[in-house]
């Protein structure tokens, strides 16, 4: 990454949605923008978890505005993630769709876990580098996420379904705040939070951070009554809940700092933060500036170097989690990643390339993870993980994509559910397969001899170049060569194989 770069994070909450651009400057960022606005889409979710069209209309307006201020920017310098709504929604691809094409850049929904890691990320950033251990809380709008960390290193990371927005909806509905509704927040808030006590012990940390959302709203308002804006005790939201409760309605609250788009979720957001505290016993909880979108840029900055790539770390975890035979791994990768390159020179050469490398090396180096499950449906069992599994680093769409390739691996096309009219991911696909039938006995292959074309004269048809005498020198190679002609007969893609 080149000092003075613009970097862009694009952070779609349950109750904001929210664009931060920062200049990098040897290791760190700089604020040069930050722009936020109230989309409110945690409250346009329905009993059956549906998002509005209402709620909708008013992501893809901000996103309209957030892509005008990104104009310019490239690929590898923005990164726009989503949280719990749009987890949560069952129709979110109607959303995403169009939010991809109005923002321009594509939006990665992320798991609660990875979430808390990026949160955490942000906020380590903020802090000195310490042997302190920190426990980090974000409440959000439909999630709260906790993190027991050192320095810039996480330990433990969770997610649990509550927010300002949830709590809000279901206990001060109708925006009356009366002591009745905040006691039954709160009961409710520490039955859902009741087992992170056990996962985040009060001997585990020395230190406990409030980030971003309700506790930054609260934190201003505490600070402009005369209580100090940097830390939040009991007292201070006692005192808040009490001034509230007086003021009975939030149509009636009148707030030094407290923000319009805060004034409906408050109530919902004081209980869970009050909740929190008295369930953890803290004393003082210490408020950071660091947040989720300060991890996406701190984020983009380490995917500049493989070797810090929180998700090749990850691949590499999983790997020696599922004890997978990792000198095949690489053989597998090295063949395919070598047809992929193949490829390149084709026609298609407006493809991002060194995305769809690097994706296909992560899909070989995890192609046999279910093997330790059963050998015979290997390829089902890794994909099933894949999907299903906790990755730091990735977003749900990186982990589905994998998922397919892996599972498209070796057996039948026809039983993916996938597009083929996707080029750069038939391309993979094609790689992928080559390289395991050509790896097939578990040593390198001589591949040297074997080019793969995408044909000059017709669409979709794939050409594999093979000198005269291979064949006769491989010929358990060959034979499969000649099935996997056959296996892509049932896609819209064609195989053809030719002599060099």
């Amino acid at each position: 990454m080149k000092n003075g770069s613009l970097l862009a994070a694009v952070d779609l909450g349950s109750n904001s949605f929210r664009l931060e651009i920062c200049r990098y400057s040897h290791g760190l960022i700089q604020r040069s923008e930050y722009i936020k606005e109230a989309v409110r889409q945690g409250s346009g979710l329905d009993e059956d978890r549906n998002l509005s069209k209402e709620a909708m209309e008013r992501g893809w307006e901000c996103l309209a505005r957030f892509a005008e201020r990104l104009a310019g920017f490239k690929a590898n310098e923005v990164r726009a993630v989503a949280t719990q709504t749009l987890r949560e929604a069952k129709n979110r691809h109607v959303f995403l769709d169009k939010a991809h094409q109005l923002l321009g850049f594509p939006i990665e929904v992320v798991s609660g876990r990875e979430e808390a890691r990026l949160i955490y990320q942000g906020v380590s950033h903020f802090l000195p580098q310490t042997d302190e251990r920190r426990l980090v809380i974000d409440i959000g709008g439909r999630s709260t996420e906790f993190i027991l960390g050192v320095k810039q290193e996480t330990s433990k990371l969770e997610s649990y379904r509550l927010g300002s927005v949830s709590s809000s909806l279901k206990y001060f509905a109708n925006g009356e705040l009366t002591q009745a509704a905040f006691y039954k927040a709160e009961v409710a808030a520490k039955a859902v939070l009741e087992e992170a006590v056990d996962f985040f012990p009060r001997k585990a940390w020395d230190t406990a951070f409030g980030s971003s959302g309700t506790v930054s709203a609260v934190a201003e308002v505490l600070g402009s009554a005369g209580w100090s804006d940097q830390t939040i005790t009991l007292e201070s939201l006692e005192w808040l809940k009490r001034h509230l409760i007086r003021v009975g309605h939030v149509d009636s609250l009148r707030m030094e700092g407290l923000k319009e788009d805060r004034r409906a979720v408050i109530g919902g957001g004081l209980a869970v933060l009050h909740a929190v505290l008295e369930l953890f016993k803290i004393e003082a909880l210490q408020v950071t500036p660091g947040a989720l979108r300060h991890g996406l840029l701190y984020d983009l900055i380490e995917r500049e170097d493989q070797s810090k790539d929180t998700r090749s770390v990850t691949v590499a975890g999983l790997q020696k989690a599922f004890q997978v035979d990792t000198e095949q791994a690489k053989r597998v990768s090295k063949v395919a990643c070598h047809f992929l390159q193949q490829l390149e020179t084709g026609k298609e050469a407006e493809q991002d390339w060194p995305r769809l490398n690097k994706k296909l090396d992560w899909a070989a180096q995890l192609h046999e993870i279910g093997a330790q499950i059963s050998h015979t449906d290997s390829h089902k069992h890794s994909a099933y993980i894949l999907d299903n599994t906790d990755a730091p680093g990735f977003a749900l769409s990186e982990l589905h994509r994998l998922s397919l390739l892996v599972l498209g691996h070796k057996g039948k096309l026809r039983k993916l559910d996938v597009d083929f009219t996707n080029v750069g991911f038939a391309c993979q696909l094609m790689c992928l397969r080559l390289a395991v039938i050509l790896c097939h006995a578990r040593r390198d292959p001589d591949y040297k001899k074997i080019q793969l074309r995408l044909s000059e004269k017709q669409t979709n048809r794939f050409e594999l170049l093979i000198e005269p005498l291979w064949p006769q020198r491989f010929p358990q190679s060959q034979h499969l060569l000649l099935q996997e002609v056959l296996a892509w007969q049932k896609t819209s893609w064609e195989l053809q194989i030719k002599q060099a």
